[in-house]
């Protein structure tokens, strides 16, 4: 059980949603949004945030199909929950965010909705009572029409 500060990431290609977590009062708040568009701006950000919050951990959320099965954007969210690991050697855990954005897209007309998602998929993890689902133990698969769409492209 988290007892000090976890940070949450709602990873995008453009944008990555980052919120603010306490593991005393198991609460979560958008914290900022980064631009995901490059690795150097990507790794910047987050570098930045780890150094600024010394987080005990982070959670990434999974995006998924509503079936539960994994896209291409669940494999390059999980990659970024590894490299975070990785880089930074703070431990990743991952978590479903099958809705998060829909939670929060019509609270916020501008769009920019990265960071709330972020804070949604924390908070989702500190209400399921913090599992542990290590971004280094989980294996995704590809259905093969997903491939072969990605393939042609």
């Amino acid at each position: 059980m988290a007892s000090g500060i976890v940070l949450g990431f709602d990873f995008g290609l453009v944008r990555i949603g980052v919120s603010l977590g306490n593991g005393v009062t198991k609460s979560a708040r958008p914290l900022s949004i980064l631009d995901g568009r490059t690795n150097k701006a990507k790794w910047t950000g987050v570098g930045a945030l780890i150094e600024q919050w010394q987080p005990e951990l982070c959670v990434v959320g999974l995006p998924r199909h509503p079936d539960g099965t994994a896209h291409e954007l669940t494999v390059r969210a999980l990659r970024f929950a590894r490299q975070l690991e990785g880089r930074f050697n703070v431990p990743v855990n991952v978590v479903d965010e099958r809705y998060s954005s829909v939670v929060v897209e019509d609270a916020h007309a501008d769009g920019n909705i990265d960071d709330a998602a972020a804070a949604v998929i924390l908070q989702q993890w500190f209400d399921e009572g913090e599992p542990v689902r290590p971004a280094q133990n989980e294996k995704i698969e590809i259905d093969n029409a997903e491939k072969q769409t990605k393939e042609n492209d």
